[in-house]
């Protein structure tokens, strides 16, 4: 049999060649996940052997990421926030970046508040679960334009125990009416059609086109959004949106004709314009 660290140099050695450029890490989450140990046992007890079936389950989960798969998409599961999350090629990965949503109504929403939340394209379900887990008294409804989408989402709601109080609608924006919200966010699909090509091999070939195509020109669905976003606020109500980096003067300018005040720009974890608060006046 085969000790941990020969596995994993194996492994390691496979995704470099094969132009994984997270190789080392990589191989030591799915072995981890085989083990059922964490990285650090990993490291601590590298020479002890493994059982060759477990070997064998952990080089197809190798053979799957050489091939591009994402590592939350062969585990099911991503962190994101303070909790994991289940995921599958029917929703966006979240991302680090998108927590700035999450630090911005926090920031701006005090804990004894009651509120009504409406996220727009919620996907796994991840922005809105994390918010209601750290605020008790708001209550969310979200949708979604994927019938699947809407199924993962429903399920983390049921994870996290929160399903009585997330309402859950498969509709696209355009034809859902219900309600008056006291803040609405969204990550909407933002990514210009012709910018696909460059994006890494693991995103364009896994996660779902419609999570990540924003039209021609980024804005199709954020148009959308800011519009009917108007008509589902109350007034006095918060337009909290994840936009491109390089949409911001784009984005103002949509809200401005919408009739919001846009109260502040944030940045991601990169230095980025990634978070667009605005507020309807």
């Amino acid at each position: 049999m085969s000790n941990i660290a020969s596995v994993l140099l194996k492994a390691k050695k496979y995704l470099i060649n094969s132009s994984i450029k997270s190789a080392n890490i990589d191989s030591e989450i799915l072995l981890s996940s085989v083990l059922k140990k964490s990285r650090n046992y990993l490291i601590i007890n590298s020479l002890i052997k493994i059982d060759q079936n477990k070997i064998n389950i952990f080089n197809k989960l190798v053979e799957r990421r050489k091939k591009g798969e994402p590592i939350a998409y062969i585990l099911k599961k991503k962190d994101f926030w303070k909790s994991t999350f289940y995921v599958d090629k029917n929703v966006l990965i979240p991302r680090p970046d998108t927590e700035i949503l999450i630090e911005e109504i926090l920031c701006n929403y005090r804990k004894k508040q009651k509120l009504s939340i409406l996220d727009i394209g919620t996907g796994s379900g991840c922005i809105i679960i994390s918010i209601l887990k750290e605020r008790q008294n708001f209550k969310g409804t979200a949708i979604d334009i994927s019938k699947s989408a809407i199924n993962v989402a429903k399920y983390n709601a049921k994870i996290h125990q929160l399903e009585n109080r997330i309402k859950f609608y498969k509709t696209c924006v355009d034809k859902f009416f219900k309600g008056k919200y006291d803040l609405i966010i969204s990550n909407p699909p933002y990514i210009n059609k012709l910018d696909l090509k460059y994006l890494e091999k693991d995103v364009i070939g896994f996660e779902p086109n419609l999570a990540l195509e924003g039209g021609i020109d980024g804005f199709t669905v954020l148009r959308k959004v800011i519009k009917k976003s108007s008509r589902l606020l109350k007034k006095g109500g918060k337009l909290i949106l994840e936009i491109g980096f390089d949409q911001k003067l784009r984005a103002r300018e949509l809200l401005k004709e919408e009739k919001y005040f846009v109260n502040k720009i944030s940045r991601d974890y990169g230095n980025r314009d990634r978070c667009i608060i605005s507020t309807k006046l």
